[in-house]
């Protein structure tokens, strides 16, 4: 339950404290005292969506805190899910702070957490019911929500959903595959196309880098191959010249002739001369022998390069990328060739999941069909309760198109008066109407709804007298088992809380202020005469105000 809230710097509410109680609390207010605006700061602390222009004028932040407590076993638990744990007093504490500057910060017992978790956590602290249930309520495809909250069928539900996700991946991949035969027929042809030419490159990786090097080898074979021929000549001589290895043998020859030590140990160091020169020379006539005979071509190379470099512009931009592009289009080209055969398994598999989905839809249907004939009984039991006497109403069910929801129509039917014939509820509800019938609903949904706390606004829409009376006693009913915070304009309703707070705005000729605060018997008889006369307050109507809420109280 919602125990105490404190708000802060919201709109006309400058600073307010709020006790609420268990059982039925009402809070009531002239028009414009600010009874909206209370409701828009609770849901700012369940993390609903907010506007900067919810903070009081002239203040660069706002805030408002919760405190609930009294949670249940179950409540715990669910708590429990989110990571959180009451206090030692048993309390949950939420804080939210809005900026006017940046996104604010909100608080769970003193840990931040985010707008989106604190909505999951609200859905077990409280249940809100405002003017866009009411706009639901005309919506025939939100009925279906009503029925399966009744139904409890969530786990079938949730198997028909998965049938339904995996009917809609078999089509998409037939559909992929099942393309139009001249766009296949020319995708193949460019494939095809694609393969051969990359094929018939023989593409290798490191080639582009070994024909630059060719390349410049080629173009130096003249400057080389002149070059070597000279250094041969310098070291074997040629027609006109003796060489460095005929001249150094020659010398060594003389040296021999000498007997002396110094002339053998320089004879030793010219044999070492000349072995190694001739090494060398050796060396120089090899590569002599390669260039003279080397069949490197230029235009070859040149040509060779720009094939290469024209399939780069279209396949990638190395030899890596185009052999790549090469293995994907052989794979597309492999996928497509035996594209019928996976044609036939996806639609094998597509008829029997719609089997499945068949199945598990009736399953569903079902479902639904046994809630229903609880849920009419039992909402024309309370309509009748609060006096639309000779009310039908019923829930009609039809098959309709397969949906991620199921296979069914639901919609709310309605004859609010006997004699008329029964037509959509969205069709013939007074804004009276409308809101007993979302009071029952709510009511019948009880059981199945395991929020401690539900807050009404505009519940009272359309309706006075009698009708108001029973609404009041309807509202006190469905407190015995949670608390009840509803704001209202009726007396009749006001009449049957267990605490009764009042909104109040003032204004000290500048700024509008606006409190709340819980009323004695008194009070609450003074409050009471104003909600039913809007005027000065006479003997006789207080008198009315007293008997009104005494009878309400003693009932």
């Amino acid at each position: 339950m919602l125990k105490y809230l404190h708000i802060e710097n919201i709109a006309v509410i400058e600073s307010a404290d709020i006790e609420f109680n268990t059982g039925f609390n009402v809070l009531t207010g002239e028009t414009g005292a600010g009874k909206s605006i209370l409701i828009d700061a609770i849901n700012a602390v369940l993390g609903q969506r907010t506007s900067k222009d919810l903070i009081r004028a002239g203040k660069e932040q706002a805030v408002v805190s919760a405190v609930f407590g009294n949670f249940s076993t179950q409540d715990s638990e669910l708590l429990r899910a989110f990571d959180l744990e009451p206090d030692e007093d048993g309390n949950l504490l939420i804080t939210r702070r809005l900026s006017a500057k940046s996104g604010g910060i909100i608080k769970v017992n003193g840990s931040p957490v985010t707008a989106s978790d604190l909505r999951e956590i609200a859905l077990v602290l409280i249940n809100i019911h405002g003017q866009h249930d009411n706009q639901a309520l005309l919506n025939p495809q939100s009925h279906i929500g009503y029925i399966d909250a009744l139904a409890e069928n969530q786990s079938l539900i949730d198997e028909y959903y998965e049938e339904f996700k995996n009917i809609n991946k078999i089509r998409k991949e037939l559909n992929a595959l099942e393309t139009d035969e001249d766009e296949k027929q020319r995708k193949i042809q460019l494939l095809k196309y694609q393969i051969k030419e990359l094929e018939e490159a023989d593409i290798k990786i490191g080639e582009i880098t070994e024909l630059k090097e060719k390349l410049k080898t080629a173009e130096n074979y003249e400057n080389t191959l002149k070059a070597l021929s000279n250094i041969k000549s310098s070291f074997y001589g040629d027609d006109e010249l003796q060489g460095a290895v005929f001249l150094l043998k020659n010398a060594q020859k003389q040296l021999l002739t000498l007997t002396d030590d110094k002339a053998q140990k320089n004879n030793d160091r010219l044999s070492e001369a000349i072995s190694v020169l001739e090494d060398v020379g050796s060396e120089i006539n090899g590569l002599l022998d390669f260039y003279e005979f080397a069949d490197i071509d230029p235009d070859e190379l040149n040509q060779r390069l720009d094939t290469l470099h024209r399939l780069m512009l279209k396949y990638g931009n190395s030899e890596e990328e185009m052999l790549e592009f090469l293995s994907k289009a052989q794979g597309e080209l492999e996928n497509i060739s035996f594209s019928e055969k996976r044609v036939l398994e996806l639609s094998d598999q597509l008829d029997y999941s719609k089997q499945q989905l068949i199945l598990k839809g009736e399953k569903l249907t079902q479902s639904r069909k046994a809630a229903i004939l609880k849920f009419e009984n039992k909402v024309c039991e309370i309509l009748e309760y609060l006096n639309m006497p000779g009310v039908k109403f019923t829930v009609n069910i039809e098959k309709g198109r397969y949906t991620k929801n199921g296979c069914d129509e639901v919609e709310f039917m309605i004859s609010a008066n006997k004699g008329e014939e029964i037509k959509p509820l969205h069709k013939i509800a007074s804004g009276g109407e409308l809101s007993r019938t979302m009071l029952a609903i709510k009511s019948v949904l009880l059981d199945k709804d395991n929020v401690g706390a539900m807050i009404f606004d505009e519940i009272d829409t359309g309706i006075s007298g009698f009708a108001a009376d029973r609404v009041g006693q309807q509202l006190k009913r469905v407190s015995q088992g949670r608390q009840v915070i509803c704001v209202t304009h009726l007396a009749q309703i006001a009449a049957r809380a267990d605490s009764h707070l009042l909104i109040e705005k003032t204004t000290d000729g500048q700024n509008t202020f606006t409190k709340v605060y819980p009323l004695t018997k008194e009070q609450r008889i003074t409050e009471l005469a104003r909600i039913m006369s809007g005027s000065s307050i006479t003997e006789n109507l207080y008198n009315s105000a007293k008997e009104l809420l005494d009878r309400s109280q003693n009932i």
